[in-house]
């Protein structure tokens, strides 16, 4: 048991510490570029993990869910936790509006971006050593789900999600507003559907896992398209 906790240790972490440094660096650096240059003054334009990582969002939480999944065998397995939020001025940018969509949606970009390049790296790991053919094929596959997860879950539309902030900018002022005052009540909404509902679900005999429906049946369909897309059949 203790040297699979520790395989799955290692094939989930590089992934993980990877994705979530280029989402949240990604945020930064399009924020500098469009006039708010808070997160660089602050370090967080950065490929350093460490300052991104939140302790317990980050570490702690994905690491008890995964140990608790691994020795329940879990049939579905849940992936959450969080990074520190990139600091941004939105009242800094050029045209705020416009450049809050812009910044809000390069985190969950660049974690697509990764998805398809590690699937592209599939190509590379049969030319590999035999002793790491499974190790790196098994941290391409995280990268390209942890990735996707990331892209697909940060782009729902509930502030202080990315998908929140996109959909704040986009829609009419009357829509907005109310939308932009749910942000405060974000992180216990998310919480509730993630944790809550499936629990009560469970206690009742129905399928209220909510985060699966909503994350993971389209990440499902982005990983087929991605894994075509790089030519992996």
């Amino acid at each position: 048991m203790m040297e699979q906790i520790l395989y799955l240790a290692s094939v989930w972490t590089l992934p993980v510490l990877i994705a979530i440094t280029f989402h949240e660096a990604a945020h930064g650096w399009v924020a500098w570029h469009l006039g708010d240059p808070t997160a660089r003054q602050l370090g967080r334009v950065t490929f350093n993990p460490f300052k991104h990582i939140d302790p317990f969002g980050t570490v702690l939480l994905p690491a008890a869910l995964l140990l608790a999944q691994t020795v329940g065998g879990v049939s579905r397995p849940l992936l959450f936790g969080w990074a520190k939020p990139v600091p941004v001025n939105f009242g800094r940018l050029r045209n705020p509006r416009r450049d809050m969509v812009l910044v809000a949606a390069a985190g969950p970009g660049i974690n697509l971006a990764l998805a398809y390049a590690a699937a592209l790296l599939m190509h590379v790991v049969p030319a590999l050593p035999d002793t790491i053919v499974n190790w790196a094929g098994h941290n391409l596959l995280n990268a390209i789900l942890i990735n996707l997860i990331l892209a697909v879950f940060n782009m729902l539309p509930l502030p202080p999600l990315d998908g929140g902030r996109v959909a704040v900018g986009v829609l009419p002022k009357q829509l907005a507003l109310p939308l932009a005052r749910l942000e405060r009540y974000g992180l216990p909404i998310i919480l509730g559907l993630v944790f809550i509902v499936p629990w009560l679900g469970r206690a009742v005999g129905v399928d209220l896992n909510v985060f699966y429906w909503i994350v993971a049946v389209p990440v499902g369909l982005l990983f087929n398209l991605v894994v075509t897309l790089a030519g992996l059949g």
